[in-house]
């Protein structure tokens, strides 16, 4: 599988994020077909190699004929992607970032996404980043992009709203879930754009994961950063992991003073909020008192969701929580035919390409309950289905 890091040491715009691209072999030729397809006027594309602290890449240009963009609606932009003459698959993703922005832009403002005045993110060039960035991905046939962890800017910049704090309103909405770090510095290091780019085309955030890398591209950025290059590093090529992997948030509390019957309560709404995982560790606190941990693994998305629930249904007074990689083999489910009728079994394929069938508890207990045999019974049988059940 053809795989991607992106190495957000310096953030990320949409023009960075081209530049990485066209700087790693995406022909410039066939991308610029693309976009001509959007049947856009006022503006010129072109690609040029330059240099941040000595390190050479491509920095990708709008130039438009006209400084003041019109601002569109949404409604604008998504007839001017959908009526354009590039690939079904980039016009869908496409219109759900713009999309997602429209919908943070309207929370933020209290408005309807369909209300929503673009302004930077409505111009051309911006429309452009964003389907040039699509389509790059696509054109260089990336399966999935990893994303590090994001070095976010401090400070007050002017918008076309007026004075805002950094990171910006839209950004950290977006970034919403996305492990994030100070860079200490004084300027935007992450664009709406940007946000809303990585946050649609991401399959996780961290550390890189395991590939064999075949090409290496740099975009180049617009500022110059006093302690870094104003650069974004993308690495392409084959994943050399054949499971999958994700981005989880972990949350940990330690309870010495509540009952099993509310700790299985707890569990119980945890897991029907989304939690992936729940665990109670047996430990020893201070003052010699034994106690139990809490973990709650669930994705980033909904970290706040789980901890207003341990709040809530807990004795406790801090939650500590991480975002974390797990890797994990590839599931889904098969209904298979059994003594009993139709039977859902999960299906895995184990680290060497090999796919097996194990129970799923919830639908053997089902059937043992109404047939009134051992649950051993049902398990046994399912461990023991031939490999045709596959097919």
């Amino acid at each position: 599988m053809k795989i991607a890091y992106l190495d957000c040491f310096s953030g990320v715009s949409g023009d960075m994020l081209v530049g990485s691209l066209v700087d790693a072999g995406l022909p410039f030729e066939e991308l610029k077909r693309i976009i001509y397809g959007l049947n856009l006027d006022g503006y010129t594309i072109s690609a040029k190699k330059e240099g941040r602290n000595n390190i050479f890449g491509t920095k990708f240009y709008v130039s438009l004929k006209e400084k003041h963009q019109k601002a569109r609606y949404l409604k604008d932009i998504k007839e001017i992607i959908t009526n354009s003459d590039i690939p079904l698959t980039v016009v869908e993703k496409c219109v759900s970032i713009f999309e997602k922005l429209a919908i943070t832009e309207g929370e933020i403002h209290h408005i309807s996404p369909d209300e929503i005045h673009f302004h930077e993110v409505g111009a051309v060039d911006s429309i452009i980043d964003i389907v040039a960035s699509v389509a790059g991905i696509y054109l260089l046939g990336i399966e999935k992009l990893f994303v590090s962890r994001m070095p976010v800017g401090k400070g007050i910049i002017t918008s076309a709203h007026g004075k805002i704090p950094l990171p910006s309103p839209a950004t950290i909405a977006l970034l919403e879930g996305v492990p994030i770090y100070d860079s200490g510095q004084e300027v935007e290091m992450i664009t709406p754009t940007g946000a809303a780019l990585i946050t649609s085309l991401c399959s996780s955030f961290g550390p890189m994961p395991s590939m064999i890398v075949e090409r290496v591209g740099y975009g180049v950025g617009s500022r110059t950063l006093a302690d870094r290059p104003n650069l974004l590093r993308i690495l392409i090529g084959n994943d050399i992991d054949k499971r999958e992997s994700e981005t989880v948030v972990v949350l940990e509390s330690n309870l010495d003073d509540m009952s099993p019957e509310l700790l299985g309560y707890l569990m119980d709404r945890l897991f029907d909020a989304g939690a992936k995982d729940v665990s109670f560790s047996h430990i020893q606190m201070k003052k010699n008192r034994p106690g139990i941990q809490l973990q709650v693994v669930g994705q980033p998305e909904d970290k706040d969701k789980l901890s207003n629930i341990i709040f809530k249904e807990s004795t406790t007074l801090g939650i500590r929580f991480n975002y974390s990689q797990r890797s994990i083999l590839t599931r889904g489910e098969l209904m298979v035919e059994s003594p009993w009728g139709k039977m859902r079994v999960k299906k895995v394929i184990n680290q060497g390409g090999k796919t097996a069938i194990l129970p799923e508890y919830e639908e053997c207990r089902r059937v043992a309950k109404a047939n009134n045999l051992a649950l051993r019974d049902i398990y046994a049988w399912v461990a023991a289905l031939p490999s045709d059940h596959l097919k």
